[in-house]
């Protein structure tokens, strides 16, 4: 390897380093993306929530669901008896941007707080199966550059207390209610304009629904933003005492890998088939490595420079003005190509010459005659040849070679 393929190699080393230690060094962009995924640490995340939840709901014991509603609750009934001995207890925690599950799992969701349990839901809007049920509206309106200021209802929980909720926040709100049987227990207002109802409490057979419009309050941002903690605290705590059935918006369970290969390797079989394919491949890449030949260079080959020199030397004789000398050398080269090219004998040029040269080549006989004639004229003159006799005999070698 020479020295400039050695600097080549250095200087694009270098280059690669550089890239690969700015793209590790720059900053990461902000995702603000609204995912309420527990694992998620971006701004609208439920990780802060996730690992404080304990705390934020008092203690309560907590299940995260990782699957759909239906899943979880379904099997839990027990069907073969008539009498109504359901004995799952506890409350029902969602918090999503879109509260928008199956028919199946609505239906369970209402069999479960039917039977004297909780439903605490916060979401930006519901389905409409809730909201015709519980007769209920929202509005979700976009757009407010200078946030949505919020409080709790119960003067207990310092409902003198507002939060400013700006990044994230939309103004969502309940526009309609059954006021007769709903209690309002939170407000929100843009600009200290009118008070508009964020959180309610719905009676639904022996249970409650508690439905609450600003999701983003639990989210990792304010959670960790100044004392908003209190807010999602006191929203929390409407939460009633027992079991917290957490329905996350995962449908996996975490303690599963994320690995593509999960299944393979979850069956022994397909592991090591895995394993010894995986293994055989690099050994073969190994091996193939070391037995390729190397690129072979291209060699041109010499060039044939013998045309050019008997030009070269043609031109010679012919500017002299030897002309004998060129006849002499054009028989020799006519007879060489004859003995070569069709194996015939030609220290004697008769009648049986002409005849089997007539035969090998297929040339017109007597052009066979004519050159022969020629060659034997020559060998017998003495004097000196001239350029027209040169010419003649040219003409007629070429009649016979061409």
């Amino acid at each position: 390897m020479d020295t400039k393929t050695k600097l080549y190699i250095g200087l694009l080393a270098l280059l690669l380093i550089g890239i690969i230690y700015v793209d590790a060094t720059k900053p990461v962009p902000i995702d603000w993306k609204p995912s309420f995924a527990l694992e998620d640490k971006i701004p609208f995340g439920l990780y802060v929530f996730d690992n404080e939840a304990e705390d934020l709901l008092k203690n309560k014991n907590i299940e995260r669901i990782y699957e759909t509603a239906y899943e979880h609750f379904e099997p839990l009934y027990n069907y073969d008896t008539l009498v109504d001995n359901y004995t799952v207890k506890g409350n029902i925690l969602s918090i999503s941007k879109n509260y928008t599950i199956d028919q199946q799992s609505t239906n369970e969701l209402f069999y479960f707080v039917g039977h004297g349990n909780s439903a605490f839901i916060s979401a930006e809007d519901f389905s409409k199966t809730l909201k015709d049920s519980l007769n209920f509206d929202n509005i979700s309106e976009f757009g407010v550059p200078k946030g949505v200021t919020v409080s709790l209802a119960n003067p207990k929980l310092d409902a003198n207390r507002k939060y400013l909720l700006k990044e994230g926040a939309i103004n969502s709100y309940f526009s309609k209610i059954d006021t007769a049987t709903t209690t309002v227990l939170g407000y929100q207002s843009i600009d200290n304009d009118k008070q508009l109802v964020n959180f309610i409490k719905v009676p639904y057979r022996k249970g409650f629904f508690y439905l609450h419009t600003q999701p983003s309050c639990f989210t990792n941002f304010y959670l960790l933003k100044g004392n908003h903690y209190q807010y999602a605290e006191g929203v929390a705590s409407y939460i009633p005492k027992g079991s917290v059935f957490f329905l996350t918006n995962e449908r996996k369970d975490p303690m599963l890998s994320d690995s593509p290969l999960r299944f393979i390797f979850s069956k022994p079989s397909l592991k090591w088939a895995w394993l010894i394919s995986l293994i055989g491949i690099i050994i073969f890449m190994v091996f193939n490595a070391k037995r390729k030949q190397r690129v072979v260079p291209i060699i041109k080959p010499l060039e044939n420079t013998t045309v050019d020199f008997t030009k070269t030397i043609g031109n010679l004789y012919y500017q002299e003005g030897n002309h004998q000398n060129i006849i002499d050398k054009k028989i020799i080269y006519f007879l060489e190509r004859i003995r070569n090219d069709y194996l015939l004998d030609t220290q004697i040029l008769d009648e049986n010459f002409i005849k089997r040269l007539h035969l090998k080549t297929g040339k017109k006989l007597e052009d066979i005659d004519n050159i022969v004639l020629l060659i034997n004229s020559h060998r017998k003159n003495t004097d000196k040849s001239t350029e027209k006799d040169l010419i003649e005999i040219n003409k007629a070698i070429e009649q016979i070679l061409y």
